[in-house]
């Protein structure tokens, strides 16, 4: 028995490479050591009745011992699950009588036979689903589980569960990052797609923010840890994937229903086909046969290979609502403000007054704009791009006004209407763009206006186009910027409607009115937008990596900020859907049919212990279509903004 027991762990170590729980290894561990068990009984058997024929009694035990090593664990789990009316154990509780039957009938081989092949397909279909976690699984080894922590006497290797808050590490190329944390010093490039999806790597350097579990390409990083190993981002993700691994459709309990009466019907139809043929063999044919492998894979098969599939590209789900509500939503609300837009202000529009051409007027605004952090001026020297901007001007920034700045007897304004008409200049009337916008003087002379808006990302028109194609017909943009600004943003991306200044509580109430007649949709930086994000049927946060708010709030967590990500996974769910209720009937036709062979004696009970998986296999062949298919648009890369755009003129 040791030689055994030490077989099926050496078999468990390669099957498992360990992707399983030390309590399923175990589990698993037994069934194969049973199994093996039995069959030498079997082949001892076989052995002893070929030298000594005429000792039946001796042959008889071994048998009995063979039979029992299998049997009595599924004995036990076929009467619990009678006695508590559990159908997940309907299985064991066919195949128990099964058993009993063969037994009490002397056909001993074919007692043994049935529930070690049972074991044997069982374990088949446990590395086919296997096959489906990996992707979840595979997430989960790679944070690190050390760090090289930096000390007054150098680097030193040290676990990465024990480092605090304000630690520093240092992260070589090749490595993956244990901790989230600041860059301190250093620059490089990252992987963040094991958190994002994005196959494009992205650029760090002294204080930008990265995570981990993501992947250090090139230079030395000297991190500080701002969180500790358990409340890493990425810890947070792993363990609601860990819960999000047992979610299953409501709608499927159809299945649990028609269990209660399968097992009776299984039973009567045996009993019938014993006594019509008079045949035991076919009854216990049918009883094999019968075993609902399959039915236990309908909806746990599809949500795995679901689950894997949005991990691949960076969506977290976390519960049932995917398939449950996301197929039955009618209306999708979005927020404006880094959601639709990317959060940031670029150079809309140019209106020139005494200016001779654009450039004049952006090059005049740069001179000041090069030394402030203020978004506007961020957005002029974006739209600057690799354009040299004169240097040496003394600036000086007025909150709320705008920036001054002397050179050489020369002056530069750059500011607000207001601000330039209190100092006695006269600027033109420009149009209303629903943006910002700033004046530039230069000795003087009043150059023109430089308009500002905050940047529409450039696949929201294309996804409101595809959610409209998939039965989202009414959507709506809520924010708490201006009305003209909002209407701007509605007309850019074709959304239906659009409801401005808005406070969080006055977002939540749309939501509820929304829902009173609509199923909603909500989605949101998951920040700002919490309540609203909690209230919707349906709540998708946008650009979640290192946000536990947006974590937390949303039924939905997108890692990156890819706007085509939510027709995929509203696509992703209805095929899953269409999928779940195929494989109710690939299960039951399968099944019906294949008692229906037995009963008339087309299949024998020794086939029938493999036979009867085959709707099982089906269903995962189905399932696994969800891993392959492309339900939504392919990325082109990151969410990033081009070294340098045109100035655009006025429409």
């Amino acid at each position: 028995m040791e030689n055994l027991t030490h077989t099926a762990d050496h078999v468990l170590e390669d099957y498992t490479n360990a992707d399983l729980s030390a309590q399923e290894k175990q589990k698993l561990g037994r069934e194969i050591s049973a199994a093996l068990a039995a069959l030498t009984c079997l082949i001892a058997g076989l052995i002893y009745k070929l030298l000594f024929p005429e000792q039946t009694a001796v042959v008889g035990l071994i048998y009995t011992v063979g039979v029992l090593i299998e049997a009595v664990p599924l004995f036990i789990t076929a009467i619990r699950g009678f006695l508590q009316k559990d159908m997940v154990n309907a299985m064991e509780i066919l195949v128990s009588i099964a058993v009993l039957a063969c037994y009490i009938t002397g056909q001993h081989t074919l007692a043994i036979l049935i529930p070690v092949i049972l074991s044997v397909v069982h374990f088949l279909e446990e590395r086919s689903i296997m096959g489906g976690r990996d992707a979840i699984e595979g997430l989960k080894s790679m944070q690190a589980s050390t760090a090289q922590l930096e000390t007054p006497e150098g680097e030193k290797t040290v676990p990465a569960a024990t480092l605090k808050q304000g630690d520093v590490v240092v992260v070589h190329p090749g490595m993956c990052l244990p901790i989230d944390g600041t860059v301190l010093r250093g620059s490089s490039n990252i992987d963040q797609s094991s958190l994002t999806g994005e196959s494009l790597p992205v650029g760090v350097t002294q204080g930008d923010l990265v995570y981990a579990g993501t992947t250090n390409l090139d230079g030395v990083l000297r991190i500080r840890v701002d969180k500790t190993y358990q409340d890493t981002s990425f810890q947070k993700i792993v363990h609601l994937l860990e819960q999000a691994q047992s979610i299953s459709l409501p709608e499927m309990r159809i299945v649990d229903r028609f269990m209660h009466y399968y097992i009776p019907f299984v039973l009567t139809t045996a009993a019938l086909t014993a006594l019509l043929t008079r045949d035991i063999s076919n009854s216990i044919a049918v009883l094999v046969v019968s075993c609902p492998c399959g039915h236990m894979l309908v909806s746990s098969a599809p949500m795995i290979a679901a689950l894997a599939a949005s991990t691949r590209r960076g969506i977290l789900i976390k519960n049932s609502k995917f398939v449950e509500q996301l197929t039955q939503v009618s209306t999708v609300i979005f927020d404006k403000t880094g959601t639709i837009t990317r959060g940031e202000l670029s150079v809309s529009r140019f209106s020139l007054q005494e200016a001779g051409q654009e450039q004049e007027l952006l090059s005049a605004a740069a001179c000041v704009a090069g030394g402030s952090l203020h978004p506007i001026s961020r957005a002029v020297m974006r739209q600057m791009g690799d354009l040299p901007a004169e240097t040496g001007w003394e600036t000086r920034e007025l909150p709320g006004k705008g920036i001054s700045g002397r050179k050489d007897g020369s002056e530069i304004l750059f500011g607000t209407r207001a601000w330039i008409e209190e100092l006695g200049f006269c600027p033109d009337p420009v149009e209303d763009t629903g943006g910002s916008a700033n004046w530039v003087v230069r000795d003087g002379r009043v150059l023109g206006c430089i308009q500002f808006n905050d940047t529409v990302r450039p696949e929201a028109e294309q996804a409101v186009q595809q959610l409209r194609e998939l039965g989202l017909r009414h959507s709506v943009l809520l924010t708490g910027d201006r009305a003209q600004a909002a209407e701007s943003i509605r007309a850019q991306v074709g959304i239906d409607e659009a409801y401005s200044q808005l406070l969080p509580q006055e977002k939540l109430e749309r939501v509820r009115a929304l829902r009173t007649r609509e199923r909603v949709l909500a989605v949101g930086d998951g920040i700002n937008d919490a309540l609203a994000l909690a209230e919707a049927d349906v709540g998708i946060a946008m650009g979640a990596m290192g946000s536990d708010v947006a974590i937390q709030s949303a039924d939905i967590a997108l890692m990156n900020n890819d706007l085509r990500n939510i027709p995929y996974v509203i696509s992703l769910a209805q095929t899953t859907k269409t999928i779940m209720y195929q494989n109710i009937v690939i299960a039951f036709s399968v099944s019906l049919f294949m008692i229906l062979l037995s009963a008339v004696g087309l299949i024998p009970a020794l086939a029938g212990a493999f036979l009867h998986n085959l709707g099982a296999f089906i269903i995962l062949i189905n399932s696994a279509r969800i891993l392959k298919e492309d339900q939504g648009p392919k990325k082109d890369g990151p969410d990033r903004h081009p070294p340098h755009q045109e100035p655009q003129t006025p429409a």
